[in-house]
């Protein structure tokens, strides 16, 4: 009997040594849509090295973090075709169905005008506004020389027409940060997009936005609504 107890008891400890010696199940990551960044007048991709340290430390991968760059000199419709192909490229390197575009100062207009005219809007989720330019801003008078700044500049005929009607169309959620600090957005409130989520910044320069983390993080946050 004490032989039977003692080969039972061995074969139940080597079951439970098996059994703790399994891995436990992988936990896969719950994938975030993919982000685009779009820097402004004069600037380039390097411009969202901050935003997406920010994106990084809240689970998103780097995978999952783009960065648009284009000519800042030229017509902000030629920059908005060159953004509807890559969204496009980016969708069909991740699988994702839509994109969240998050942009600066210009990139205001350029995502604005893919949006609106180029037919963009199914494939944008959210869209955020960091000091844009989405009414124009007199400092443009000082770059009047590049095509970008005459459509800047405010009663221009391209902010008439991407201005025109619904300013957050369709099912994309809208937020903009601004700040009468900024310096450059002049007024600063060009920035406001009626039916937005509107954040009044009580003072963050134009550029300091860029490095801003309180701002970023919670742009990240309205992504993730």
């Amino acid at each position: 009997m004490r032989r039977i107890s003692a080969v039972l008891f061995a074969l139940l400890t080597a079951i439970g040594l098996i059994l703790t010696a399994q891995p436990a199940p992988a936990t896969a990551a719950t994938p975030h849509t993919p982000v685009v960044f779009v820097h402004g007048f004069s600037g380039s991709a390097s411009n969202w090295t901050s935003a997406k340290a920010v994106f990084m430390a809240g689970g998103y991968t780097s995978n999952e973090l783009f960065a648009y760059e284009y000519d800042w000199s030229k017509s902000n419709k030629t920059s908005a075709a060159g953004l509807a192909t890559y969204v496009q490229q980016v969708l069909a390197r991740t699988g994702a169905q839509r994109v969240d575009l998050v942009n600066h100062s210009m990139g205001g207009l350029v995502s604005d005008w893919y949006v609106k005219q180029l037919g963009g809007q199914p494939y944008v989720r959210h869209l955020a506004s960091i000091a844009g330019a989405n009414h124009g801003t007199t400092f443009a008078s000082a770059c009047l020389i590049n095509a970008s700044c005459i459509e800047m500049y405010p009663g221009s005929a391209f902010l008439a027409t991407v201005n025109a009607g619904d300013e957050s169309p369709g099912d994309t959620k809208y937020a903009t940060w601004y700040s009468p600090c900024d310096g450059v957005i002049l007024p600063y409130t060009s920035t406001v997009l009626s039916g937005a989520a509107n954040h009044l910044v009580a003072c963050q320069t134009h550029i300091g936005f860029l490095t801003d983390t309180v701002t970023m993080s919670a742009v990240a946050r309205f992504l993730a609504t």
